[in-house]
């Protein structure tokens, strides 16, 4: 067995474990990376073929406020083009085809009661977000309230309307990739919250999901890598991490052995059960990572001859609400930037991607190309070429995507120690981010946090410049999310009828008045 010494050992070649090792190369620190898979990148995942030219498996998207990723994608040399939304948007529930555009975010409904719904649970999501402090929201004042109850029992008791509870759940799968009954009101608030509100996170234009980069995601880690050089060390699992009084040792799968002063685990929570500690975990540390699960989602890619959708007057955007017979949630247009190689990109989450997992690709392919067959009434849905996928909830060292979950409870009982130094030990990770966690954003912020709190303990930086804001980029502009007067001041349904109840007892007691002065005092 080997021994390696060095000053930092980063656990994990994820965008969040590169970029702490990038930052502290950058102060001249000897830092190694170990990486369990035989490639970097984490939950990126680009694959080039020449069938696809390139198609990116995991995370791809980039937006407005995303500023960490697009001065890491400006110093590589890595340019971004917009997700096609020029036609119209699609949302299909119960055999029923709703279109609408990017300006709306989401459809208008027939009834003017499951609109006012909507209209109120975008507001108080977003309203409720507002007293939740984004690095510590167990601290907001209704934190053990919100913890307690899932997003489902919110749901059911903010909206009047089914219709409306409905939609808010296929949101859960979209934004998440969880169902409603197993993620944490407060955690989900939070995650909203610090994404930029519900806009922000659930709009593609001008949103989270406005932009992809030019030849894929995985890039910017692979160029992260390129830089450090021998320094990122692949197929190296960690089995076990020795703190002793002055130096940490780390020991591998193939039994190589290194020894740092620090080291920071820029992994998710839930996977670092396959990690040996000794001393043993804190208590509330040890606890913790057994109960982060991660999300459940799939994406799957049909390639076509031609862009048909686009052609019948839709933008490939599609939210379906609907059966197993749907598999889809939600889908994007994922041609190229060119206009090659047209492709509508589809994400299958919850409990959905559980069920179907048990199916071949080939019965995935054709139950999703008859989906969008009657989604978007088109039968050359029916004829796709090509066929990609990838499911994260097989992948070893990932275990699920986008994120890990946060069930009930969880951020009122563990949630302090989440980024909480043990030792000589540091974490990083997008889920300890409290900026777009569970996006690439989220894992660079979470990685140059952590190294800088690596700096500040060997007394080479103030601790006030551990936390950082990152300048707004210039690359892609912000827009605000202006609400028009009549979705700031529109009642919820429950406060229409209750105006309704008043306005009736008034006009009762006006008409009692009147006969009562007109005939009985007479």
């Amino acid at each position: 067995m080997s021994t390696k010494q060095h000053q930092v050992i980063v656990i994990g070649a994820g965008l969040s474990g590169l970029c702490a090792a990038k930052l502290l190369d950058k102060w001249d620190i000897d830092v190694i990376v170990l990486e369990a898979r035989e490639r970097v990148g984490g939950r990126t995942l680009t694959k080039r073929d020449p069938s696809v030219k390139y198609v990116d498996l995991g995370g791809s998207y980039v937006g407005p406020t995303q500023n960490r990723l697009l001065r890491l994608a400006k110093e590589f040399g890595v340019e971004t083009y917009k997700v096609n939304e020029e036609e119209d948007l699609v949302f299909y529930e119960k055999g029923s085809q709703k279109r609408f555009n990017s300006v709306d975010a989401l459809p208008r409904f027939w009834n003017p009661l499951v609109n006012l719904d909507l209209n109120h649970v975008w507001r108080t999501i977003d309203k409720m977000g507002e007293e939740i402090p984004a690095v510590a929201p167990w601290k907001a004042p209704n934190a053990e309230k919100w913890d307690r109850m899932t997003v489902r029992q919110f749901m059911e008791e903010t909206c009047f309307t089914k219709a409306a509870q409905s939609l808010p759940s296929v949101l859960s799968g979209i934004i998440v990739a969880t169902e409603p009954y197993e993620s944490s009101l407060l955690w989900f608030l939070w995650y909203v919250k610090q994404c930029g509100g519900i806009n922000r996170i659930a709009s593609t234009t001008n949103g989270g999901q406005e932009r992809k980069f030019v030849g894929g995601t995985q890039q910017i880690s692979e160029n992260i890598a390129k830089r450090l050089g021998d320094r990122v060390l692949l197929n190296k699992p960690t089995v076990s991490i020795s703190q002793q009084e002055d130096v940490v040792i780390v020991r591998t799968l193939d039994g190589d052995e290194y020894q740092g002063k620090y080291v920071i685990l820029a992994m998710s929570p839930i996977l670092q059960m396959k990690i040996h500690f000794n001393p043993p975990l804190p208590i509330l540390r040890n606890q913790l990572i057994q109960r982060t699960p991660m999300g459940s989602v799939m994406k799957c890619i049909l390639y076509y001859k031609t862009p048909f959708w686009r052609e019948k007057g839709y933008c490939g955007s599609m939210i379906i609400n609907d059966t197993d017979e749907h598999p889809v949630c939600f889908s994007l247009d994922d041609t190229k930037p060119d206009g090659t190689v047209p492709a509508i990109v589809g994400f299958v989450s919850g409990d959905k991607v559980r069920r179907l997992a048990s199916l071949s690709p080939e019965e995935r392919k054709q139950l999703i190309a008859r989906s969008y067959s009657k989604v978007l009434k088109s039968p050359e849905a029916l004829q796709p070429i090509h066929y990609e996928e990838f499911n994260w909830m097989g992948e070893q060292y990932s275990g699920g995507c986008y994120t890990g979950t946060c069930p009930p409870g969880f951020l009122t009982c563990y949630g302090r120690v989440l980024r909480e130094p043990i030792g000589r030990m540091h974490f990083a990770g997008t889920e300890t981010a409290t900026y777009w966690s569970g996006y690439m954003e989220g894992a660079i912020e979470a990685g140059e946090r952590s190294a800088r709190e690596v700096l500040n303990t060997m007394g080479l930086l103030s601790s006030h410049l551990i936390w950082q804001e990152e300048p707004p980029s210039d690359i892609i502009p912000i827009k605000p999310f202006k609400a028009s007067f009549l979705e700031r001041n529109l009642p919820s349904v429950q406060g229409l009828l209750k105006l309704i109840a008043v306005s009736t007892i008034l006009e009762m007691a006006a008409v009692g008045a009147f006969y009562y002065l007109r005939f009985v005092k007479k």
